[in-house]
């Protein structure tokens, strides 16, 4: 546990731009305080002493704003930049040097049970308020946009923003806004966009067509014409 507590300190010197020193994020970060507090809860909920677990996430709440469930499963390297009001739920996993903003939620939709909170892989970036709910998978080295609520899963090495969630960046190209919802779910905005453009290609051929009738209709009249 120890190593992986160290391990928690270098991320934070790394990924904090603010952190100046290992004391520093040792006595001023709340999310290393509740990662610390979480790896015991965790030691404990392995070990059959739920019951104390569970108390001591309780103070690791009361005391950071963090909330983890001690049967969650957290990774090496593992930083809550800010951290407040971010919710880790107990079936979720979360890979090696993950970072979480604050406001973070990961969390279920109230329909699974069993696994129903989501899985992490390694490398990555939660935004500031998202919300990643349901037994879903984010790929390895993936970034999920501030405030984008994902509800499917997301491939590796992407990006989702929005809500609900779509993709605007897939190995380092960008993409259309391309939905994750296998095709469940549609977005109204682009209905409307897809049925405009529908209306104005009709309008177009309309127009084509009457503008080749006139045409045929001057030729046809030999008093028409320059």
């Amino acid at each position: 546990m120890f190593e992986r507590v160290r391990a928690d300190i270098q991320a934070a010197l790394e990924r904090d731009p603010a952190a100046r020193s290992r004391l520093e994020v040792l006595l001023c970060y709340p999310g290393l305080h509740a990662t610390i507090i979480h790896r015991a809860a965790h030691w404990l909920w392995r070990h059959d002493v739920r019951l104390m677990a569970r108390f001591l996430s309780q103070v690791g709440r009361l005391l950071t704003g963090i909330e983890i469930h001690p049967a969650a499963k957290i990774g090496r390297s593992f930083l809550v930049d800010h951290g407040m009001s971010v919710v880790i739920g107990e079936t979720a996993e979360i890979g090696d040097n993950v970072t979480l903003y604050q406001g973070v939620t990961l969390g279920g939709t109230g329909k699974e049970t069993g696994k129903r909170h989501p899985t992490l892989g390694n490398n990555v970036v939660v935004g500031v308020g998202a919300s990643v709910l349901g037994s879903i998978m984010v790929g390895d080295n993936s970034l999920i946009g501030a405030g984008a609520v994902v509800l499917h899963s997301v491939p590796a090495n992407a990006t989702a923003v929005g809500v609900p969630a779509k993709l605007v960046r897939e190995r380092g190209r960008r993409v259309p806004g391309q939905s994750i919802s296998g095709g469940t779910e549609a977005d109204p905005c682009d209905e409307c966009l897809l049925r405009m453009e529908a209306r104005f290609k009709a309008l177009e051929r309309r127009i084509a067509e009457l503008a080749g009738e006139q045409v045929g209709a001057e030729a046809a009249d030999p008093e028409t014409g320059a």
